[in-house]
């Protein structure tokens, strides 16, 4: 196991109606900005709840924050924030509005182009405004981290960045907030919690035992409670472990100390910049392909999460390396998410495109070897075609 500094200073308040307790977790005199994305938070009343919590306070709105958070978008959000002096950001949704909340909280404290936050993957973050979540969609775990991905629609450039500034100070999180989610945004979850955690556990050993028993809990509570989340009727116990597992897949702990690879990830944002196909299921396309085409180099790790996650015990190596990548890819397809791109109507020319776009950003040295160089990607986009 690698040596590592764990840091994540962000209150959880987990359970039913803890929206309330926003009253005292936001500071009394602050001048607030409330950050949302369409009519489903007016909708299912999560709003009104969030307006009565914060009372008296100075509450500012903002909404219409896409499902890839867009820079100009975003601007407009900083514009509100330096013209009303603003100094405290309430998100109130899922992933998407939660990196906004960081890219705006940066951004407005930012001397210069808010872009260079991202060109400089956050490294000209200096400090930021303090903000607070209210989560309703399970999936990205921005609610307990500080990584943000905020997308250019100019260039089409999807780009990332983190900062210790841009840590939430805390993040309520109801899972009945769920219950009137579609099951196209319940399946995104399930898949986007899984494959983060795949990117920090599926590389090579490490001698890390807890956190890949950690990792491999994780995995398999996803893919036990899978068949209840889809399921006609919402029950709290299956979403409550989904929303907590969305959380502890990217808050840090399962990747301390390991090597990760987020190749998948990396790919996956310019097919989302491009063709404006959710996160998730870009995910879901890119991952089987690319742990076929990496399987010698991550066979070890293949072979352990199959047997673990998937009970895949017999047979030669290879033949519990095919099985173990067709489980995963079996489990995308069993909520309703292709693993092809096919599915989504691309052929050859798209994957020329994403080529060019990761030269274009510079990831030409992706996965946990930096071995993923253009060629790689080719193979890897072919073999999800």
């Amino acid at each position: 196991m690698l040596n590592f500094d764990f840091y994540n200073p962000t209150r959880i308040v987990f359970g039913t109606d803890t929206i309330a307790t926003l009253a005292e977790l936001v500071p009394h005199d602050a001048r607030v900005l409330i950050l949302f994305g369409g009519a489903s938070a007016e909708k299912t009343g999560t709003l009104a709840e969030v307006r009565k919590a914060l009372g008296a306070r100075v509450v500012h709105e903002f909404g219409g924050i896409e499902p890839n958070p867009s820079f100009e978008t975003l601007m407009g959000a900083v514009a509100q924030v330096r013209g009303e002096q603003l100094d405290f950001l309430l998100a109130v949704g899922g992933g998407s509005v939660i990196d906004g909340a960081k890219f705006v909280a940066a951004a407005a404290h930012h001397e210069g182009d808010p872009w260079n936050i991202l060109q400089t993957g956050g490294a000209s973050v200096t400090s930021a405004l303090p903000f607070g979540t209210v989560l309703t969609l399970p999936a990205t775990g921005s609610e307990m981290n500080n990584g943000s991905v905020i997308t250019l629609k100019a260039s089409h450039t999807k780009l990332p960045f983190r900062s210790p500034h841009v840590f939430p100070r805390f993040s309520v999180l109801d899972p009945t907030k769920t219950y009137s989610l579609p099951q196209k945004q319940l399946a995104n979850g399930l898949v986007d919690a899984f494959v983060h955690i795949v990117e920090q556990y599926l590389t090579y050993p490490v001698h890390a035992l807890a956190q890949d028993r950690f990792a491999e809990g994780l995995l398999q509570t996803l893919v036990e409670i899978a068949p209840q989340v889809m399921g006609e009727t919402a029950d709290y116990t299956s979403r409550s472990n989904l929303m907590w597992t969305a959380t502890l897949a990217l808050n840090g702990l399962i990747g301390a100390g390991v090597p990760q690879d987020w190749a998948t990830h990396m790919i996956g944002h310019e097919l989302t910049a491009l063709y404006d196909i959710d996160h998730a299921r870009t995910l879901a396309i890119v991952l089987p392909a690319l742990l076929h085409v990496q399987r010698d180099k991550k066979r070890q790790k293949l072979l352990q999460y199959g047997e673990r996650v998937w009970g895949i015990a017999s047979g030669s190596e290879e033949q519990r390396i095919d099985a173990t990548i067709e489980a995963t890819r079996n489990f995308f397809e069993s909520v309703g998410i292709p693993t092809r791109l096919s599915a989504y109507d691309l052929a050859a020319p798209a994957v020329a495109a994403v080529l060019a776009q990761l030269e274009s950003h510079g990831m030409t040295a992706l996965g946990e070897h930096g071995d993923v160089d253009l060629a790689l990607s080719r193979t890897i986009l072919e073999t999800a075609l």
